[in-house]
């Protein structure tokens, strides 16, 4: 006699097992990024000062704490006299947003072709390939480079140079995943079932690929940050003065000598993200692997 089914367990008592399965540095990685993701949300309120007013009375004042500070300021002003607190809020909301929505983009990108690949074959599968290996020869930073001297400096193509860095990367996973399991039993009978290949894909394709997909995201996602922050340095991103921490270590980087507090703060915040997302993609894949699950 059969058991009966376990039910699943809810959303939220999902979420307190996984947070009582992490171990000491995951729980601060997580408490970290949701403090970024709160400040990043909550910047408008936040920030004391309006991030791009400038006051020359005001400019290169250390934080508080050290001489020459100036009240309110908490962690210094800028060559313009502009808060470095409100900035760095505000570059932080700017550069989690313009990260999200390219590994986003690139997910959608990658994700699709290396679908396609695994299930047609063939031709289709070889161009697909050939576009792959070809996006992995040349450096994307020299890709990105070109496009954003041609196409502009814009929100828009800035996201879509962001989306295209590493799509061929979830195309290599999703399409090694694809034929892996194609060949696997249950595929095989949905297939003689008369499935369709579109609810083949949607009911146990995507379903199986979601944990390398999540860790692949979340890799991409920190190097898409470490780019975006690249390009704002060599004065190809977002223009000012509109803050993001790249422009804002690029800008600042001229004043190391007397003003070192320019740099460090939106510094430190790559730092963190970076780090924050790098580990929470190894939690979030022992939570989406059944297999480490089960063990």
């Amino acid at each position: 006699m059969m058991n009966p089914a376990v039910p699943a367990p809810s959303a939220p008592a999902a979420a307190l097992q996984l947070w009582r399965s992490a171990d000491a540095i995951q729980k601060a990685a997580i408490v970290i990024g949701l403090s970024l993701v709160l400040l990043a949300v909550l910047a408008p309120i936040v920030a004391p000062f309006d991030p791009n007013s400038q006051s020359l009375i005001a400019r290169l004042r250390p934080p508080l704490g050290f001489e020459r500070a100036k009240a309110g300021h908490l962690l210094g002003t800028d060559e313009l006299g502009r808060d470095v607190f409100s900035r760095s809020l505000f570059g932080l909301r700017l550069t989690l947003m313009l990260a999200g929505l390219g590994a986003t983009l690139g997910l959608l990108i990658g994700g699709t072709l290396g679908l396609l690949a695994g299930i047609v074959g063939g031709r289709t599968e070889a161009s697909i390939m050939a576009a792959v290996d070809t996006q992995i020869a040349v450096p994307f930073t020299l890709v990105a480079l070109f496009l954003l001297a041609i196409l502009g400096s814009s929100i828009e193509v800035i996201v879509l140079v962001l989306g295209l860095a590493g799509w061929e990367q979830y195309a290599r996973i999703v399409r090694g995943e694809v034929r892996r399991l194609m060949k696997l039993p249950f595929i095989e009978a949905a297939r003689a079932a008369g499935a369709a290949p579109l609810r083949i894909a949607h009911r146990h394709l995507l379903p199986n690929i979601v944990s390398p997909l999540v860790v692949q995201f979340t890799l991409a996602l920190s190097n898409i940050v470490l780019l975006e922050s690249t390009l704002s340095f060599l004065g190809l991103g977002v223009q000012p003065p509109t803050a993001t921490l790249g422009s804002m270590v690029g800008i600042g980087r001229d004043y190391m000598p007397t003003a070192p507090w320019i740099v460090a703060a939106p510094a430190m915040m790559i730092l963190l993200v970076t780090f924050a997302v790098q580990i929470l993609g190894d939690w979030l894949r022992d939570g989406a692997d059944v297999r480490l699950r089960a063990r």
